[in-house]
């Protein structure tokens, strides 16, 4: 064996001028490897001989680049060492490695000495992606995609661990943690023995907050369950969608006729012209875990009414057999007056439930902001149930009129004896107003914050409305039940004395008239009276870092779902968490200096050839 010395003795013998040549070398495949990784596109082909058609995205990238320099034709492709071509996928990783490590580095330096918030979700098989949530020194709200981490079990002990590993590698302690964000999976946020309550053992200021996203979808989903009238019309709309949308032949024949009804209404000044509107598109079937997607096929539906029938029509006539059969029932189905007018009730309805799920989606959102928007959507529920019948029925009549669909006479009669009604009061009370019902009482069950007393005391620093719910009393209580880690010794009477000041100064004031709670922060930050409220601040960042939106969470899935293809099925865990660091954080990146990636190369472990000068 060669002594430990013989290494750098050859490293001393090598010119500055070939060490230059090794650095251009390396230099070429970090950015080529840098640029494939911000894009999330493959690296290797399935073969990298010098002669082969495919020899993958690096080796094809950087005789692209050969083909416009000289100079890298001459050093990279043409006289490089064949055991110093910088190319292998062995070299590939460790620059991914080296860039998603500075990646991670700068969002801990982002965080500091503040509080954070985690936010974990299953990402794939046995695989969870961990996302901090925490406010810049600008006063902004940020989620960062932080790690990928695959685990041998999902058991929550084994959950724990895992997310401790990643947060004491990079030096974010366990008492800084005042958030924890999970869906309601048993050993996510089990009562006793899920990840929430192994964490709450270690930091009782961790607190949980179950995904507003995922409890709305839990009492969307409810309601429609339970309630009959709504569930037997999306299993309708469903199973005409199905049938329309079977084969693209039949798409094709739907868009034609859609395109026709399109002209036709533009021709009559029924509807207007302008750039992206009356857009060609297609029916959209709902998703099983996307409630909002059910919104989005409503809509379809509505848009594509006429030209749906007439395509069901032609179906009826042409098939026989299975297929006859269940077009005769949809086109059967789509043209009564059940079917519309439960499109236009639950339109009216998700009109307003999906504000709440693109409110929820948004990775700013604060707690306070959420509770106001769940309450607004309850008010608005509750007008549409008050208010809303004569113009609802009148929108169905008009529809059903336009296509030729017969409306009964809403004065007939129903039952015998003390159980008569009249067609009308049916509609209204036993669809109209018991689905609007379910929804409320899900959305009351699903979010009672009058129970939790955090919330209830947040929503004292809500700026909305000139500062209408501010109280003092409520802030101070929040801070001394909630945060006292956070204000030791006598920083509490300090407080009380600030919230006289700030109730004078901010609370009156025109400056600081803001829409949420975020904003408010970025605003007195913005303005230099952070450092005069610096505890009030303090309590509004803590208040900020619980977690509400599932956003980044959902981005990551689909940052993996794009990074990760069928034909990248065999990543390793690392290698893969790397890729997902870079293309989801990209901004870190993209003015990261090569000269510097060397540097670290070159320290990772001894090299053969001299790196540095």
């Amino acid at each position: 064996m060669k002594p430990s010395g013989h290494i750098d003795k050859v490293m001393h013998r090598i010119g500055g001028e070939e060490v230059l040549k090794h650095r251009l070398r390396l230099k070429t495949t970090i950015m080529v490897v840098k640029q494939l990784a911000l894009q999330g596109s493959s690296f290797r082909g399935h073969d990298e001989s010098d002669d082969s058609l495919n020899p993958g995205n690096v080796l094809a990238w950087i005789g692209f680049a050969a083909k416009l320099n000289d100079q890298i034709n001459s050093v990279v492709l043409r006289n490089a060492p064949g055991n110093a071509k910088y190319t292998s996928p062995s070299i590939q990783k460790e620059i991914l490695g080296i860039i998603a490590n500075r990646v991670r580095c700068k969002i801990r330096e982002e965080i500091g000495d503040s509080c954070f918030s985690i936010l974990v979700d299953e990402a794939g098989r046995e695989q969870m992606s961990i996302i901090l949530r925490y406010v810049s020194s600008s006063g902004i709200v940020t989620e960062r995609f932080f790690a990928l981490k695959s685990v041998a079990d999902t058991s929550a002990e084994t959950l724990k661990q895992a997310i401790c590993d990643v947060l004491s590698q990079y030096d974010l302690q366990i008492e800084k943690l005042r958030g924890q964000g999970y869906d309601g999976a048993s050993n996510m946020s089990g009562q006793f023995n899920g990840v929430k309550a192994l964490f709450l053992r270690d930091c009782p200021y961790a607190y949980f907050v179950h995904y507003f996203a995922h409890r709305l979808q839990l009492a969307l989903v409810t309601s429609a369950k339970v309630c009959d009238p709504i569930w037997n019309f999306f299993s309708i709309l469903d199973c005409i969608i199905n049938v329309v949308k079977a084969s693209p032949k039949r798409i094709r024949e739907l868009q034609a006729i859609h395109k026709k009804d399109l002209d036709g209404m533009l021709d009559v000044g029924e509807i207007q012209s302008g750039q992206g509107a009356n857009q060609m598109t297609s029916l959209k079937r709902s998703g099983p875990t996307r409630w909002g997607s059910h919104y989005h096929s409503i809509l379809s539906i509505m848009n594509m009414f006429n030209a749906t029938c007439v395509v069901l029509e032609d179906l009826c006539r042409s098939k026989e057999g299975e297929q006859r059969a269940q077009a005769r029932g949809a086109s059967k189905n789509i043209k009564t007056f059940e079917f519309v007018f439960n499109l236009h009730l639950m339109k009216g309805i998700m009109d307003i439930t999906d504000f709440l799920c693109q409110a929820f989606q948004q990775e700013s959102v604060d707690i306070v902001a959420a509770v106001g928007f769940v309450s607004m959507a309850k008010v608005k529920l509750q007008k549409l149930r008050d208010e809303g019948w004569d113009k609802l029925l009148q929108e169905v009549k008009s529809f059903c009129s336009k296509h030729a669909i017969k409306v009964p006479n809403m004065n007939a009669t129903l039952g015998r004896g003390e159980k008569q009604t009249t067609l009308e009061h049916r509609y209204h009370f036993e669809y109209f107003n018991q689905c609007i019902d379910f929804q409320l009482g899900t959305l009351n069950s699903r979010f009672n914050e009058s129970s939790v007393r955090l919330l209830q005391l947040s929503g004292a620093l809500d700026p909305k409305s000139s500062f209408r719910s501010f109280d003092e009393e409520n802030i101070y209580r929040l801070a001394e039940e909630f945060y006292p880690r956070d204000f030791e010794g006598n920083e509490m009477n300090c407080l009380k004395n600030e919230l006289g000041y700030y109730a004078d100064h901010v609370v009156h004031s025109q400056e600081y008239d803001v829409c949420s709670l975020a904003k408010l922060l970025e605003k007195l930050v913005e303005t230099g009276m952070e450092a005069r409220y610096r505890l009030i601040c303090r309590l509004i960042r803590l208040v900020l870092t619980l977690p509400i939106s599932t956003a980044t969470t959902e981005r990551s899935f689909s940052a993996m779902k794009h990074v990760k293809t069928d034909l990248r099925n065999k990543m390793g865990d690392e290698f893969l968490a790397d890729c997902l660091t870079i293309f989801f954080e990209r901004e870190y990146v993209i003015g990261m200096d090569e000269d510097s990636i060397i540097d670290e190369f070159a320290k990772l472990k001894d090299r053969r050839v001299q790196l540095t000068l």
